[in-house]
């Protein structure tokens, strides 16, 4: 059973709560769970000791039979050093250009580039000849 440890919504409407749980990961987010872990409550200041509870040893026993942790379950892993500190990028595979539009772009910019260049050398030898005159 491949098992998640990953967050589950409580709390009233407006007013968000969430248990850090392990659940199986075919299960619905506010669904079925194996354990409660701790809870995180986001309405609290962040220098709050009470906005991020763990339960460490159990969380420890389910890392090493092979749970894996949410993108911000493993962030507050990382924050409490339990875990490495999960990669998040910048910007999405899919909202890049396409391989025709950033061939375009590279055209562009090569064309940019070798314009500006000869100008560089143009307007640096003016000057020179002034200072000679």
């Amino acid at each position: 059973m491949a098992t998640k440890i990953r967050m589950s919504r409580a709390g009233a409407k407006n007013r968000p709560f969430f248990r850090i749980v392990v659940a199986d990961s075919r299960s619905p987010r506010d669904g079925r769970f194996l354990e409660k872990l701790g809870t995180y409550n986001p309405l609290l200041k962040k220098e709050d000791p009470q906005r991020v509870v763990l339960n460490v040893e159990r969380i420890k026993h389910w890392l090493s039979v092979g749970a894996t942790p949410s993108d911000r379950v493993a962030r507050f892993l990382h924050e409490a050093n339990l875990g490495p500190k999960p990669v998040i990028r910048e910007t999405p595979k899919k909202s890049a250009p396409r391989a025709k539009t950033q061939e375009r772009l590279k055209a562009a910019a090569g064309a940019a580039a070798g314009e500006a260049a000869p100008a560089a050398p143009a307007a640096a030898a003016e000057p020179a000849k002034e200072a000679t005159a």
